[in-house]
């Protein structure tokens, strides 16, 4: 029996430790591959001890894969069917399991795998070596578990064209479709990393997708994240302070006042990986896309997993998580109001709070400061109260919402889900100055410094200005096409376009970086409501604030004009250009509104169009849908409604973002449906509404929401920063000081 040392991916390999591991530093560049993979990884996992494990289905081509990457390797090869089990029982696996029956199977099979060790080899498992937990947890500590994932229609293909007629598990009462989809939680259960083997994919291909991905794992150092306002001179002065997912999950926003991207961009999906999950889950969707942009170091990819599944459980009112629904023509709702708050911010928001407990150091206290033009303040409050109570005790919440900027009910929302850790406070300004003041905040080195020192508690965010609040929706404009497809729309390769009702730029820019990782959208088309900076700005390249007063509408979410997310858009069409950006902002800020040079005007207008639409006419949107297909719009829905009618030249089909339920702005609904007597009762109206039987039914949270009784009492502030820091303050005395 070998020695077992257990393994984590590296975060960082110092000059000292490359020398005593034998390793040269290597330059990355396209030069004999196979021959850069064997220097290195010989030279370091190999002498190491250490084994890279293929696991996946029967018909995963775990065999043939596992022979070309020890060829690539020079290193020997150990099927587990061939070389262990048949050689201890001397009979053919399919000959033992007819003869013990699955349940013995499984023991027998596991007990072999505990006694079989091996250094510096590539090991091909049975399909069903997952399924015992002592066998894996054995083979686990000495090597990294690769998982070849494979569509299980292609599976099923492979193993009728084997002739295989039966698996482990397999009964009267179970069908293949049905063991293989069992088993898949005990392959993510295990897993370092996942490959994707869909499509027309060849062995070779394969085992060169297994090598990249084994080098990712060890290489996290690669995975930086730099600021919007970073030179590039100063990021190379800077290597030792490098920032990595989990510290600009923590961070929020960077300390020159720019936001956190990744430095190298986001990761690219082949039409073949896509491709392979179009019959998959929104939750599988979600971790194959997630594991790919954030590293395991960060998070391992089984945690991730949980973290997903815990996200998307029973939170969601549909199974399908964020479905698309036919509207009229080639307009498609993607329907993102499913969640417990009814809007598209619990994607993010009920996936982020479990993602940042994980990162962040367990010996700090740390207070989340979360502006809100609506949506986001009852998700944030929603989503941290779900979180396990040690977690609880050592993260708070506290939200700015414009006093009277939000509809009744989404105040009715804020003020309900407060909590003993959580704080709805509103404050006597708009939108912009709350996200203003927030910023003022994190970027006030003195007073976070003196909250750290007297208190033990860092600051944090979770708005859009947060990294890991984009990602779950890159998930979800990515999980609506392949959707199309699996429904027979389109086929796999057509183009889209998208309608996105747009406010601070956070969901069309991950629109765009949906785009960018492979799913082929056209056009992403940004609808504004009567406060359209955004549209002057795409169609012109003036990004003008002079003389511009923020005006009330019935789509309070999008009632914004400084747009903090377009800030990432502009670094990436600027070829991550941190000294023009900061220009830009710096304009902005100073005097008001800055434009764009006619080259990046050009880039960005291939990305984006846009349009805006008045009250009078999203009411209008309102209540001729209703009238022709009984489907009832919200505010801002029916805003991306009207523009996309506008502007689609229906050359293809179009998604609209139906980003929140109309329960959420009931008057503005019931006006626009011509009710005449609107009683002020927030949930007389939701009871109203029901009355005439809407597609979709009134949303079950909200309801649940207004029937409680919840601390009815919260903070109101004038529009003062000192007020505001007070406030803070406060809440970290009244809950840290009184949990420690």
């Amino acid at each position: 029996m070998f020695h077992i040392v257990q393994y984590q991916p590296l975060r960082l390999i110092t000059q000292s430790s490359l020398s005593s591991m034998c390793l040269k530093l290597m330059p990355l560049r396209p030069v004999a591959f196979a021959q850069i993979w064997k220097s290195w990884f010989s030279s370091y996992s190999l002498v190491g001890n250490k084994n890279i494990i293929l696991m996946g289905p029967p018909g995963a081509g775990k065999t043939t894969i596992g022979r070309i990457v020890g060829q690539k390797l020079d290193c020997p090869v150990i099927d587990i069917d061939d070389d262990v089990l048949e050689t201890t029982w001397n009979m053919s696996v399919s000959e033992k399991l007819q003869d013990v029956g699955n349940e013995q199977f499984l023991e027998e099979e596991g007990k072999a795998l505990l006694e079989f060790s091996a250094s510096g080899s590539v090991i091909s498992l049975t399909g069903s070596n997952p399924m015992h937990a002592a066998g894996m947890q054995h083979v686990k500590k000495n090597g990294i578990v690769v998982y070849l994932d494979v569509p299980t229609t292609i599976i099923m293909s492979r193993l009728k064209s084997m002739k295989v007629d039966r698996i482990v598990g397999q009964s009267p009462s179970a069908s293949l479709k049905d063991i293989l989809q069992f088993r898949k939680q005990f392959y993510k259960r295990w897993c370092d990393i996942r490959v994707l083997c869909g499509g027309d994919i060849t062995a070779e291909i394969a085992a060169e997708k297994v090598l990249d991905a084994v080098k990712r794992y060890q290489n996290s150092e690669l995975e930086t994240f730099i600021s919007t306002r970073s030179s590039r001179s100063g990021r190379s002065m800077e290597k030792n302070s490098d920032k990595y997912f989990s510290d600009v999950v923590t961070q929020g926003l960077a300390s020159d006042g720019g936001l956190f991207v990744p430095e190298k961009g986001l990761p690219k999906f082949t039409a073949g990986e896509w491709e392979s999950l179009i019959e998959a889950t929104y939750v599988e969707r979600a971790q194959v896309i997630l594991e790919r942009c954030i590293h395991p170091a960060d998070i391992p990819a089984s945690k991730l997993a949980q973290i997903i599944e815990t996200a998307y459980g029973e939170n969601f009112a549909c199974s399908k998580i964020a479905p698309v629904r036919h509207l009229t023509g080639n307009q498609f709702l993607l329907e993102l109001f499913h969640g417990p708050t009814a809007s598209f911010k619990d994607f993010a928001l009920q996936l982020v709070p479990h993602i940042f407990a994980y990162c962040i150091p367990k010996s700090c206290n740390y207070l989340i400061l979360v502006a809100t033009s609506g949506d986001t303040g009852s998700a944030v409050l929603d989503g941290f109260s779900r979180l396990h109570d040690t977690d609880r005790q050592r993260i708070a919440v506290m939200i700015f919402f414009p006093e009277d900027g939000v509809s009744p009910i989404q105040k009715s929302q804020m003020v309900g889900c407060q909590k003993e850790n959580a704080w709805s406070v509103g404050v006597k300004a708009d939108f912009d100055f709350c996200q203003t003041a927030i910023k003022q905040i994190f970027t006030n080195s003195d007073y976070t410094g003196f909250l750290t020192v007297e208190y033990g508690t860092a600051l944090a965010a979770a708005n859009s200005i947060n990294w890991a609040r984009l990602l779950p929706q890159i998930v979800y404009h990515a999980s609506a096409y392949l959707d199309l497809v699996h429904q027979d729309v389109i086929p796999f390769g057509s183009p889209v376009d998208v309608c996105i009702p747009t406010g601070n730029f956070g969901n069309i820019l991950a629109a765009l970086y949906a785009k960018m990782m492979g799913i082929p959208l056209r056009k992403c088309i940004c609808a504004s409501n009567e406060n359209n900076v955004l549209t002057d700005f795409i169609r012109t390249g003036v990004y003008d604030l002079r003389g511009r007063k923020l005006i009330p509408t019935f789509s309070p979410a999008v009632d914004i004009l400084k747009s903090s997310n377009l800030e990432r858009y502009l670094h990436l069409i600027a070829n991550e250009d941190g000294q023009l950006v900061t220009q830009l902002y710096n304009q902005l800020e100073n005097q008001g509104h800055f434009q764009l040079q006619e080259d990046l005007l050009k880039k960005l207008q291939q990305d984006l169009v846009a349009g805006w639409c008045s009250e009078e006419d999203c009411l209008a949107a309102i209540h001729s849908v209703y009238s022709t297909t009984g489907y009832i719009l919200d505010t801002h829905t029916a805003i991306a409604k009207v523009v996309a009618d506008r502007l689609q030249d229906r050359a293809c089909p179009i998604i609209i973002s139906s980003t929140a339920h109309y329960s959420k702005f009931a008057p503005a609904i019931l006006r626009a449906l011509k009710i005449a007597e609107i009683n002020q009762n927030p949930l007389s109206q939701l009871h109203l509404l029901s009355s005439y039987s809407p597609l979709p039914p009134v949303h079950w949270g909200l309801l649940e929401t207004l029937k409680k009784k919840g601390n009815e009492d919260y903070q109101v502030c004038g529009a003062d920063m000192s007020m505001l820091m007070s406030a803070v303050e406060t809440l970290i005395q009244n809950h840290f000081m009184r949990v420690h």
